[in-house]
């Protein structure tokens, strides 16, 4: 079991993902060393963090032109409306699952 530390107490040394992100490193692989606890109101469960060590924390991997066009058509695909087929400039909502013109417009063949 990871040591729990309570809001803003843990030691130096350790961070989050999102800290190491931006400090230019990734988890590399280590498991978690530690959690962070920050207490919420009305009886409601904490917010926990993970940490992880900063010392052996690795490099993040640099972006591969390979990986760069997978991105770019994954963000693609997210922004395109299936109704319409058209890159709608934002990305769908699920709930929708079209743009929110194509939504809004009443389907006139029903």
């Amino acid at each position: 079991m990871a040591t729990v530390y309570r809001w803003r107490l843990a030691p130096d040394g350790l961070a989050t993902r999102r800290q190491l992100r931006a400090l230019g490193l990734r988890p590399g692989g280590q498991d978690v060393v530690a959690e962070v606890h920050r207490p919420r109101r009305r009886g409601r469960a904490p917010l926990v963090a993970y940490l992880y060590r900063v010392d052996r924390a690795r490099p993040v991997r640099p972006m591969t032109p390979g990986r760069a066009a997978a991105l770019a058509a994954a963000m693609r695909a997210r922004r395109t409306c299936p109704n319409c087929r058209t890159d709608v400039g934002y990305c769908i909502p699920r709930s929708l699952g079209m743009c929110v013109p194509c939504h809004d417009t009443p389907a006139l063949s029903r």
